[in-house]
């Protein structure tokens, strides 16, 4: 198993400079990583910098919040699609899921899906924010949506993935779909553990420490 085949390079802060996502693709080509998340207005640069390169570019929906509209996450990554980005990320409209509007949280995401067809599309549920049985629900939201992949956090809430929470969406998905933890996850051990458990991709912005055997000091 190849660590670095499971990495999204990761860099979302709001703060984010040009500079700062060259040298993060950069890195993605330099330690052959599955790809590059950044915000939608980075995507161009990204496109531009990982070009003739097999590295994929992931960029998130509705983020950090799930709050948006749908027509605005549909336009959002559409959007994002025609600007080069390969794989989606969206976060479920968590304030629907809390409210158990549980038509309104699968008409969010299915409309996502619809609109970028073949496109990887990947849902954060914010795990920090639900119970275990609202991590079951959603999951099964994400099933019934046909999602790729079931995503536990954003980085930006009150903390991050969790092997119980893993643990629980694998069970629910039954092999429906794919799993992404993010948030937190600084450090090859840790990660080698999410893998264990099931995890098919980690989103991190300290995938060079991972790589190297090193500690990073980063939230996300």
């Amino acid at each position: 198993m190849e660590l670095n085949s499971y990495i999204d390079h990761t860099l979302l802060k709001a703060s984010a400079t040009e500079r700062e996502i060259i040298k993060l693709c950069t890195e993605a080509i330099t330690y052959n990583f599955y790809s590059v998340c950044v915000n939608s207005c980075y995507v161009p640069i990204a496109k531009q910098a990982l070009k003739e390169t097999p590295v994929n570019i992931c960029t998130v929906v509705g983020f950090p919040l799930g709050a948006s509209s749908t027509a605005s996450k549909v336009f959002e990554a559409r959007q994002a699609i025609k600007d080069g980005a390969t794989e989606i990320d969206m976060v479920m409209n968590i304030g629907f899921m809390k409210s158990r509007n549980y038509v309104a949280v699968l008409k969010d995401i299915t409309e996502v899906k619809k609109a970028i067809g073949k496109t990887p599309l990947k849902v954060i549920l914010e795990i920090s924010e639900l119970s275990k049985n609202e991590i079951v629900r959603a999951t099964e939201i994400c099933v019934d949506a046909k999602v790729d992949f079931v995503k536990t956090s954003t980085g930006f809430s009150k903390s991050g993935a969790t092997l119980t929470a893993v643990k629980i969406i694998k069970k629910t998905l039954k092999g429906k779909a794919q799993i992404k933890a993010s948030g937190g996850i600084r450090d090859r051990e840790t990660a080698l553990k999410y893998i264990e458990a099931g995890v098919d991709r980690i989103g991190a912005s300290a995938g060079v420490a991972m790589i190297n055997d090193q500690v990073s000091s980063s939230t996300y």
